[in-house]
């Protein structure tokens, strides 16, 4: 039974926004001004270039695509089965880690304005319908989980829509600008390592292409999103930040946003506590959204049990992979595993920049007359995008580094369980038994 493609362009665009947007803004300005000081502004758009990119490079491959199946299918049809499902664990893990992630720090935040919802069966109660309710719209159909999405984009930017306006009316006769001396002061190694974090702030893009079986006209709808979306989510980013810096300077707090709220109105801390629930619950819808279809293409793709492959009779929706992944999220939020989440997610998403980048010089070459989007110097910037991708590895701890290689034999061994029952169901030769 076939998908419905029922995913516009401007509803697909909102899902990338959303997917982008997550919780990461509302802790990395911090950390980057430590790193950059009062260049830490610019570093946005730098990092937009260069994920910018890995996007032309991935929207260059999705458009010859209109299966689900996202990065793992890219580097399947590009490479094989072997890496098609190292990337699909690398992908599977990070979303999975993302979503328990966005949903222990919504926790975390009600926590800290309900406090009986950080304790005892209460905290196990809300935190289920947490989870119950964005998976019963997704699990109706994908419309309702789309447009759910959307809604949720909207409401989680304005809030940070707000703090901008705010700074700019604020400060707006206050600004120095920013001197080439405060970019050069910082060294390579502190650029590079705001690069690995707004990778990590920037990621998550990947994730929205995965219903690409749902998404009416996906050669043309697909490249428009991703560049929209980036172009949108960089202003926001870099005046977020210009927010910050003009209002607290470069000093190192937990919570930058919530205490530049407070310098910019009264009650500005519960603003952004309501900005960081939003955008945690939306980040997790969206989750729902991507990940089961995730696991439904490499069902149909024979890389994971059939069971994963059914849609619902009467939704057309990964039913069985909508519940799986909801189950394995809710067991992993009650357990906090924020830090190992968040470090298995950032240590995953490099190298599926790195792959899809690489799948262009490849598909290319296989099929040179595909009815399929051509970014003009296509192969310079897939080498540049494969390089950028991998440079922030250097920047990985022992653990991070250690991580990797379980996922990575992780994936080996499901590879290798595919492609035995692939042999044993093999349907006989004519004439043979």
């Amino acid at each position: 039974m076939p998908f419905i493609r029922s995913i516009g362009r401007w509803t697909m665009t909102a899902l990338v926004i959303n997917m982008i947007i997550g919780s990461g803004i509302f802790g990395l300005p911090s950390e980057l001004s430590r790193l950059l000081g009062r260049a830490s502004p610019i570093a946005f758009v730098f990092a937009a270039f260069t994920m910018g990119v890995i996007m032309l490079c991935m929207a260059e491959v999705a458009s010859q695509f209109s299966e689900p199946g996202g990065p793992y299918l890219y580097l399947r049809t590009a490479f094989g089965r072997f890496a098609g499902t190292q990337v699909a664990w690398f992908h599977l893990l990070a979303m999975i880690g993302t979503g328990a992630a966005t949903i222990a720090l919504f926790m975390a935040y009600l926590g800290g304005v309900l406090p009986v919802a950080a304790r005892g069966w209460q905290r196990l109660v809300i935190l289920s319908l947490v989870v119950v309710a964005p998976l019963a719209a997704n699990y109706i159909g994908v419309r309702s989980g789309a447009n759910f999405t959307s809604l949720l984009t909207v409401a989680k930017l304005l809030p940070l829509i707000l703090l901008i306006s705010l700074g700019v009316l604020h400060f707006s006769h206050h600004f120095e600008i920013i001197k080439l001396s405060d970019i050069t002061s910082s060294t390579a190694s502190s650029w590079l390592t705001a690069l690995l974090l707004m990778v990590f702030t920037f990621g998550g893009f990947e994730d929205a292409i995965i219903p690409a079986g749902e998404v009416e006209r996906p050669r043309h709808t697909i490249p428009f999103a991703l560049l929209v979306g980036l172009l949108f989510c960089t202003v926001v980013y870099t005046l977020v930040q210009l927010v910050t810096v003009v209002t607290i300077g470069t000093s190192v707090t937990g919570r930058p946003l919530a205490q530049t709220a407070s310098v910019l109105i009264s009650g500005g801390s519960m603003i952004v506590t309501i900005a960081a629930l939003i955008s945690t619950f939306g980040t997790f819808s969206s989750c729902l959204l991507n990940c089961p279809r995730l696991m439904c293409s490499l069902a149909s793709q024979g890389d994971f049990p059939p069971f994963f492959e059914r849609l619902h009779p009467r939704f057309n929706t990964p039913a069985r992979a909508l519940v799986f992944y909801g189950l394995v999220v809710w067991l992993l939020a009650l357990s906090g595993t924020f830090v190992w989440a968040a470090m298995i997610t950032g240590a995953s998403a490099v190298l599926i920049y790195a792959g899809t980048c690489a799948a262009p010089i490849r598909l290319r070459k296989q099929n040179p007359s595909a009815d399929a989007l051509r970014i003009p110097f296509g192969l310079v910037l897939a080498v540049t995008g494969f390089v950028i991708a991998l440079s922030p590895l250097s920047q990985l701890d022992i653990r991070q580094a250690l991580l990797m290689g379980v996922t990575a034999v992780i994936a080996a061994g499901n590879w290798f369980w595919a492609k035995r029952w692939a042999i044993e169901h093999q349907p006989p030769q004519d004439g043979l038994p």
